[in-house]
């Protein structure tokens, strides 16, 4: 009864989700519903003693990147870098490769840290001109800009600044490059099987005579700027992604050679909380490689910016809700990880394969992401409670924690984006598509190509080691 109790409370999560209920509601309706079934488990003790401290610990770490994210996000979008970007990728590909336009525009703009909701809203109107323009249809505007903002961007190219590049760096003891090659070897798998996907699709429905197919949806416009689209130049472009890279660079120098050549004995001591060096680099390194660029861009766009601060006070508002809506998915984690049933579950995932800490790993990230539909929210919850054995697994394999890091970052964005994931919602909703039209487009693209990566590179992983 009590394993049934978390398998009931996991379907209404799932099911509630997909039907529009707040998370911030939800995941603690749906804990208490699985307390109900324990008799060790008292209601309002689970709450306030379990529930909210593991979701204010979560808060606590990760806060700094989802607020400079927005705050850096809002500032792409409000001084027009943001669509200088897309309209000069779409410039250079042209209408006929619509898709691959969308998918290279929403990839420079996510890799570069630029939150997807804000890459979706930027890249949602240049993609209505290229696919009326192209006669490609319009239910293949989803797919592509999932393609582009939540696959390779997001778990498999090195130094991603995404937040599920970082979750794992404290646990691991790892920075936000780990296995790099083999990162890029999922990548690339993420990206030609999607686009492959979605060109034989566009090109197929085409041939039976299926165009655009919204006659009625205005006319596309740069995004946030309301200025018709032209090709800008390549000055403009240049300046347009210098802030990206420097949130790359940064991240780079800082986590390889800077930071861990200075003395940090110090937070060894109770009030830094007794931590490791290890523990906390790379997640600095990524704090100060955001907010390096968000200065820049105030540099090169004050002319550009007519209300900065304001831009920024929205920015911050606009953290809010991610983080929390994540943080509260980590507290439902933590409640279900603190029920005597959990550990029986906990025990089934790690005995899948125990002799293969890769395989389980990548198993037990997918299934929770896929149950709580959140990339960063599974990955926590799994990291939360398995991490350790599966460094003390990994060590007896002979396995590198850096291989840990970059398989539970790629596994944790396969599953994840199920018809009930908040993302997938929201880009239907901006879209004006629903799930019928559009989303298994969104499932082969997002689901099942990054499912194959993660896949190969647990192969890899395990015959070559890291690279």
């Amino acid at each position: 009864m009590e394993i049934l109790g978390v398998l009931v409370s996991l379907l209404g999560l799932m099911y509630f989700a997909y039907r529009g209920i707040n998370v911030l509601v939800l995941a603690p309706v749906m804990a208490l519903l699985a307390c109900s079934f324990h008799a060790d488990a008292p209601l309002l003790a689970s709450y306030t003693q379990v529930f909210m401290p593991a979701l204010g610990g979560y808060l606590l770490q990760y806060f700094p990147v989802f607020l400079l994210g927005s705050i850096f996000g809002k500032l792409m979008s409000d001084s027009g870098a943001a669509a200088v970007i897309g309209r000069f990728v779409a410039s250079r590909l042209g209408a006929e490769r619509g898709v691959l336009a969308v998918i290279v525009a929403c990839a420079v703009l996510t890799y570069g840290g630029v939150s997807l909701f804000v890459v979706a809203f930027s890249v949602y109107p240049i993609a209505v001109e290229l696919f009326r323009a192209g006669e490609i249809p319009k239910r293949l505007i989803p797919a592509s800009i999932a393609l582009g903002s939540f696959t390779f961007t997001m778990s498999g190219l090195p130094g991603t600044p995404a937040i599920q590049n970082a979750i794992p760096m404290p646990f691991f003891g790892t920075t936000a490059f780990a296995a790099p090659g083999l990162g890029m070897i999922g990548a690339i798998v993420m990206f030609g099987a999607g686009y492959l996907w979605l060109d034989g699709r566009a090109r197929r429905m085409q041939r039976r005579g299926e165009g655009y197919g919204e006659p009625l949806d205005g006319p596309g416009t740069a995004a946030g700027t309301g200025e018709a689209s032209g090709a800008p130049s390549a000055a403009a472009f240049a300046k347009a992604v210098t802030p990206l890279a420097m949130v790359l660079v940064i991240n780079l120098v800082l986590s390889r050679w800077v930071l861990p050549a200075l003395d940090h004995g110090y937070l060894a001591e109770a009030r830094f909380g007794a931590t490791s060096p290890a523990a906390v680099l790379g997640l600095w390194s990524l704090i100060a490689a955001i907010f390096g660029a968000i200065l820049l861009h105030l540099l090169l766009y004050r002319n550009q910016l007519r209300h900065p601060v304001g831009s920024i006070n929205e920015g911050t508002f606009g953290s809010m809700l991610p983080v929390f809506n994540t943080a509260s998915e980590v507290g439902y984690g933590a409640t279900i990880a603190a029920l005597s049933s959990f550990a029986r579950i906990r025990d089934s995932l790690l005995g899948l394969a125990p002799e293969y800490p890769l395989i389980s790993e990548a198993v037990s990230i997918n299934i929770l992401a896929g149950i709580t539909g959140s990339a960063s929210g599974g990955l926590s919850i799994a990291l939360d409670a398995l991490a350790e054995s599966y460094l003390q697994l990994a060590e007896l394999a002979g396995i590198s924690p850096e291989l840990l890091h970059r398989v539970a970052t790629m596994a944790s964005g396969g599953f994840d984006t199920l018809p009930h994931n908040g993302a997938v919602i929201t880009l239907l909703a901006i879209c004006r598509l629903d799930h019928r039209r559009s989303y298994p487009d969104i499932a082969a693209v997002a689901v099942a190509g990054p499912f194959a990566a993660t896949c190969l590179v647990v192969l890899l992983g395990s015959m070559f080691g890291s690279f």
